[in-house]
């Protein structure tokens, strides 16, 4: 026999994690829970995430959201992968490509035929083989499930776009499901006396709000989680010591390209954000190493359109809460934790939050077991998302800065050290606990960062080398052929889905 459900959801704080909340609940339960979204406009949304991966194209679907109608009214564009810049060395670029590297064939994964063939000569790199990456290069762009009539995958892409205005789209769509917003500024917690769950908050101006279950998505500062259940915060410096990113928009300098660009600085790196109607640029950077006048001047002195607004410092501790579900009480977003965002990991944080709170729904009885197994499963989701992070600035080997030294020499993350060590041995990734970033993923970034294997799967050796030849030719001559055929990036955001 079922406990008594859960019926009065209370969100606290809006933005991007707290209107994706309310609009995901109020769909997954239509009709039988009360939500109510809390917030301020006294206080202000962080609103830098406005890079996504290709995951945020499920969300929208399961919304409803028509894409062309969600990228006009966001000044949306396209993302094929984020271009990386000067991290292994201060000349040196590659990108992380969304979607599929090559094609499979026998038992091994494609890239252990394209180490045969490196083996034997071939001078081709391995984004030879992406469609993302073919198109990244020439800024082109098309909605293309499969390329022609092979078994190579279409185009794989996910969004940039301007976070405060998803958020108000997301509220239109909360509100015509019922959700209702409170304006106000929360000043007081009321806990109850013998179970310690949160029973309502209290806004200025005396009005109280009580709840079922509670929704903490009020940013750094975890008004409920952590001022108040005191969840506590483990903190991962040691790691990814950058505590501080500038942010400021720009005008347009240059075409509009498909992906993100992620450029390496003396202490830290500088994101490039292309929007229909602006960049977004941001250098995220070490407060132990800089100080913040002189990352904002090098923020400046690298945008490459006219400046619209002076940069804006953000502070944050890199890190997660030792647990995001306390009590009657769950943290989406900033107030779970922070990673910064050289993945565009942010949203994608949001999102799977909530995909694992509607598939663990509580009931009244909040059973430990059902928090418990939440609580673990959000733990490895971030700390996979921080590993993989960290190799970004652990392989390296610049030499003109202590940063990147320091970077270098640090003790990782054991399972860390194991991807590493195995994929320099034998060329093996595998992927473990559902973690997000896929083994093509660990691929790029491995090889980006000048990690080489030392051998490939002996099951490469099936083919003769004339048939491994033709099997790589016909891949890049299809891949050659689809780009070929789309439309420069402006233009297709141009036909269908202009701002």
């Amino acid at each position: 026999m079922n406990a008594q459900p859960v019926r009065k959801v209370i969100v606290v704080g809006g933005g991007t994690a707290g209107w994706m909340a309310a609009a995901v609940l109020s769909k997954a339960f239509e009709g039988r829970l009360n939500v109510t979204l809390i917030e301020s406009d006294e206080i202000g949304i962080v609103g830098v995430g406005e890079a996504t991966i290709p995951s945020i194209r499920h969300i929208n679907s399961f919304l409803g959201l028509d894409e062309d109608d969600f990228l006009r009214q966001t000044n949306g564009t396209f993302k094929l992968g984020i271009q990386f810049n000067g991290w292994r060395r201060a000349k040196d670029t590659y990108i992380h490509a969304f979607g599929d590297i090559g094609l499979l064939i026998g038992l091994a994964p494609f890239h252990h035929y394209w180490l045969r063939a490196r083996a034997g000569g071939a001078t081709e790199s391995i984004w030879t083989y992406s469609i993302n990456a073919a198109a990244a290069a020439r800024n082109k762009f098309d909605r293309l499930e499969r390329v022609g009539a092979s078994r190579l995958g279409g185009v794989k892409y996910a969004f940039h776009f301007d976070a405060s205005l998803y958020a108000k789209y997301l509220r239109g769509h909360s509100e015509a499901r019922g959700v209702r917003r409170v304006e106000g500024k929360i000043v007081d917690v009321r806990l109850d006396n013998e179970s310690g769950f949160v029973r309502s908050v209290r806004l200025e101006g005396g009005a109280e709000h009580e709840g079922d279950l509670f929704i903490d998505c009020s940013g750094f500062r975890g008004l409920l989680i952590e001022q108040a259940l005191k969840a506590g915060y483990d903190d991962w410096t040691r790691w990814l010591p950058c505590d501080r990113a500038a942010a400021v928009p720009c005008e347009h300098g240059d075409e509009l390209r498909p992906y993100t660009q992620a450029n390496a600085r003396e202490a830290g790196w500088q994101w490039r954000i292309p929007l229909q109607n602006r960049v977004g640029n941001g250098h995220v950077y070490s407060s132990a190493f800089i100080d913040d006048d002189r990352a904002a001047r090098i923020l400046m002195d690298n945008l490459e359109g006219r400046p619209l607004a002076e940069p804006r410092i953000i502070r944050f501790t890199t890190g997660m809460r030792k647990k995001c579900w306390v009590k009657n009480c769950i943290a989406v977003g900033l107030a779970s934790g922070f990673l910064e965002p050289l993945e565009s990991t942010s949203i994608h944080l949001i999102q799977s939050t909530l995909a694992r709170l509607v598939s663990m729904f509580p009931d009244m009885s909040f059973d430990k077991t059902l928090i418990g197994e939440f609580n673990r499963k959000t733990r490895i989701e971030f700390e996979s998302v921080r590993d993989f992070i960290i190799l970004h600035y652990y392989a390296n080997e610049r030499a003109d800065s202590d940063f990147w030294k320091s970077r270098r020499e640090m003790s990782v993350p054991e399972a860390l050290r194991t991807k590493i060590d195995m994929f320099r041995a034998s060329g093996q990734i595998y992927r473990e606990n559902e973690e997000l970033f896929t083994e093509v993923g660990w691929l790029q970034v491995l090889l980006g960062q000048g990690v080489t294997p030392q051998a490939y799967h002996p099951i490469a050796d099936n083919l003769t080398n004339e048939q491994l030849e033709q099997f790589l030719t016909d891949i890049r001559t299809l891949i050659e052929r689809a780009v070929a055929g789309m439309p420069p990036h402006h233009q297709f955001i141009e036909r269908n889905c202009k701002a």
